[in-house]
């Protein structure tokens, strides 16, 4: 599939049919994604998504930290090896 190609037939409902292809790594007829169609679906997701999708909107999209932790009790300081058993 040639990107540019494949951005110049998009719409809302292309834009769908990807996600859902991405999703399930399949088609809707049920057949598989190659590796290469499954790249060129994200790259046409995340585009799509850049020109049209409110940033909040858009798949991944991880708000901001509203409030800093209160100590830094979460952060490990000492080493400690893993001890298999």
């Amino acid at each position: 599939m040639d990107i540019q190609a494949v951005l110049a037939a998009m719409n809302p409902a292309v834009y769908e049919s990807f996600k859902t292809a991405i999703a399930l790594r399949k088609w809707p007829s049920g057949q598989a994604l190659t590796p290469e169609q499954l790249a060129t679906c994200m790259q046409a997701v995340i585009t799509w998504e850049d020109k049209h999708v409110a940033p909040e909107n858009r798949v991944g999209y991880v708000p901001p930290k509203v409030q800093a932790c209160e100590d830094e009790s979460h952060i490990h300081t000492i080493e400690k090896p893993l001890q298999w058993q």
